[in-house]
């Protein structure tokens, strides 16, 4: 079972982590999930949980760590979002309380103040700047809440106060609250370009009901009802264009510039932008079930499946914090004790600059943000990742495994040869198997069915078409007036003891037998994508070690297409549970750490695409159970777009490692150069806030990128 609440008001990355950690041991928690950029946590849970017990025990979890965070049951229905609206206004609170107290921080080393005048300006200026993190921290304490930046921020500065450093400790206190300002403001741009991504989720939908058009909820749309979509709007639902057409901006979903043409008996998703026709579409998706429904749940949850790297950060800075305050005490004590010269002001003094430094911020904040503005770049690009987690793993690739209809080839097959054998001639075979293939959905046998319309245009009896019967694998068998008609690939052949002659020449080819007579071959040609050798070059550049395909194609065809794409290793004529059978065996063979990938498309391929560690689905024209199966989707249906999420997961690991790197260097350096007393407040709170606003900057990168 799967609960989702909105955390209102949550400003903190730290807090969000300690109520992350402290939700995910209560009972009947599996997991617990934080997402501090849509403020949102993630519940999954047993399905014999106390649901009443654990939301009340959830909600005080929340206010413990944040007391002013409102925790709301996510349904169904909008909820009204006032965060922007509110965020601004603390922002303007903020910057009066910074004018005024910087003004009265400045006016205080004015010369001629008498030194209580001069004690009191400084006072005011810190009460007026650093109030509000006085009070949080005496709240946190009275909860049990010591180590978090408010409390560690208010003992250095009371601590400046104590050994008479008063400039000092305002100053500090003002130069770490507009260090927040700035990052949160930073913060806030980042949460605005990802909620920029989710503007596609439609408003409205316009109904027409013999003839009266009426604007509903998108919700309330039923399949069948007939859409009106003028130029300008934004196609609610998926459906079939019934009349009219117009040019479509699809840019939303599959990240292409460049418009395509929406006409009669074309499908249109839901997303897509229409920009100069009028349309009438009859809707095939409800609402929940529909392209850009899919699409915004990724986008939006994708932030609950944690990188590796991101639960490593949250169980470091857990541990962190404490240990560095630890230090900071014993910093403060031990020396004035055990060496004669030292005083105690002056060790004080050093253990501040620790306690400053300590806060984990930077990294709390700016590799989740890392792992969303790589998703978010992603998505802009037409790739919906599911998770952090397989933005990750992408990394990590050894071995690319692809099937091969509908993902290296256009899966639109047309008949581009007919050699019939014994007595019976071309258009007999081409009839017979007609006859044969008639019910059949699979795209070989509608493309045979299509060639004898074409050529032959007349009207097949399919009436007296009996006994249809699909034999996986294989092919079909039917009885057609009295005669049993075999087609299919060479075991059926071979299953049915026909005499047949086996076709050398390449291409799909389907044997046709009539009443135990082999009648011939019918060859079928499949043409490779546009970017499929590309795909393989750039695949190999970044140094993936092998390419495999899976078909259940024949030997020959499939032996062609990879010497055509130089692929390693090509497996052919596969029932479907041969496929997941081979990815096991290739999973085995690789290298400990290191991914395996498929790409596919079909219904038979969702088995596979959930067995590999990292499954890939084309989501344009792929079937919706890939879709849901898959980790990854290619919304655009071209392989090479799995080259450029591999470039963008790099980038993105680049930028998280970047900050992590950044941040702890900077603080390691602050803090033995603080514990040699050779570091100030100031270089602490630039090492805190400084580098949390660079290290969330820097994640911001990939969000344009």
């Amino acid at each position: 079972m799967v609960k989702e609440f909105i955390l209102e008001g949550l400003n903190c990355a730290n807090c969000g982590a300690k109520i992350e950690q402290g939700v995910s041991r209560l009972p009947g928690v599996t997991n617990a999930t934080v997402n501090f950029l849509n403020k949102t946590l993630i519940l999954e849970t047993e399905e014999t949980a106390n649901f009443p017990e654990l939301i009340r025990n959830t909600e005080g979890i929340v206010k413990k760590y944040e007391p002013e965070v409102n925790v709301i049951e996510k349904k169904e229905v909008k909820i009204k979002d006032d965060g922007d609206q509110n965020e601004e206004e603390n922002q303007k609170k903020r910057l009066i309380s910074l004018g005024l107290g910087g003004g009265l921080f400045t006016l205080a080393f004015l010369p001629f103040w008498s030194p209580g005048i001069e004690f009191a300006l400084f006072l005011l200026s810190y009460l007026i700047v650093g109030g509000e993190v006085l009070m949080r921290a005496g709240k946190n304490i009275l909860r049990g809440q010591v180590f978090d930046e408010n409390f560690l921020m208010s003992i250095a500065t009371l601590g400046a106060f104590a050994i008479r450093e008063y400039p000092e400790g305002v100053a500090v206190m003002l130069f770490y609250q507009i260090g927040e300002y700035f990052q949160d403001r930073a913060v806030g741009q980042s949460r605005r370009s990802i909620k920029a991504l989710l503007d596609i989720r439609p408003e409205y939908v316009n109904l027409s009901f013999n003839g009266v058009i009426k604007r509903v909820s998108p919700e309330e749309a039923a399949i069948g009802d007939m859409m009106i979509i003028k130029p300008g709007e934004r196609v609610p639902l998926d459906g079939k264009v019934l009349e009219g057409q117009a040019m479509m901006d699809t840019s939303a979903l599959t990240g292409e510039s460049v418009p395509r043409r929406a006409k009669i008996g074309d499908d249109v998703l839901s997303g897509f932008i229409n920009k100069d026709g009028l349309l009438t579409v009859q809707v095939a998706k409800v609402y929940g079930v529909s392209t850009i429904a899919k699409i915004l749940d990724l986008v939006q949850n994708a932030g609950s499946k944690k990188a590796p790297t991101e639960k490593f950060i949250t169980k470091f800075a857990h541990y962190y914090t404490p240990a560095v305050v630890l230090v900071a005490v014993l910093l403060a004590i031990l020396p004035p004790l055990l060496i004669e010269s030292a005083t105690f002001s002056d060790w004080f003094y050093r253990a501040l600059v620790f306690l400053v430094v300590s806060c984990p911020c930077a990294l709390v904040i700016s590799i989740p943000l890392g792992f969303f503005g790589g998703i978010g770049a992603a998505s802009k690009k037409g790739i919906l990742v599911k998770g952090g987690n397989y933005l990750e793993a992408i990394n990590q690739i050894d071995t690319v495994v692809f099937d091969k209809t509908g993902t290296l080839t256009k899966g639109v097959f047309q008949v581009t040869g007919i050699h019939p054998a014994g007595s019976f001639t071309e258009e007999e075979v081409l009839e017979f198997a007609a006859l044969a293939e008639f019910n059949s959905n699979h795209p070989i046998a509608q493309s045979v069915v299509q060639a004898y319309d074409q050529r032959l245009g007349n009207q097949l009896h399919q009436e007296n078409i009996t006994g249809f019967q699909e034999i996986a694998g294989h092919g079909v068998k039917v009885q057609y007036e009295g005669q049993e008609i075999l087609a299919g690939n060479d075991k059926l052949m071979k299953q049915g003891r026909i005499d047949f002659q086996e076709w050398q020449e390449g291409g799909t080819v389907v044997y046709l037998a009539v009443s135990g007579k082999f009648a011939g071959t019918i060859v079928i040609s499949d043409e490779l994508k546009e970017d499929a050798k590309k795909t393989m070059q750039d695949l190999k550049q970044l140094g993936i070690n092998k390419l495999v395909m899976l078909t259940g194609d024949n030997q020959e065809t499939g032996q062609r297409v990879g010497r055509e794409l130089s692929l390693d290793r090509v497996y052919a004529e596969l029932l479907p549970a041969d496929k997941v059978g081979i990815l096991e065996r290739i999973i085995q063979e690789k290298t400990s750490k290191k991914s395996v990938v498929f790409v596919g498309d079909g219904i038979n391929d969702a088995p596979v695409l959930a067995r590999a560690d990292v499954g890939v689905a084309m989501g344009g024209l792929g079937s919706d159970a890939a879709i849901e199966a898959a980790d990854i989707v290619l919304m655009t249906d071209e392989p090479a777009k799995l080259a450029e999420a591999v470039g963008i997961a790099r980038k993105t690991r680049n930028v998280v490692w970047q900050n992590i790197i950044f941040a702890l260097g900077v603080k390691l350096v602050v803090l033995v150069l603080g514990a040699g007393g050779l570091a100030t407040l100031w270089e602490a709170v630039l090492a805190d806030v400084g580098v949390a606003i660079i290290a969330v900057i820097n994640a911001m990168r990939l969000l344009k990128s």
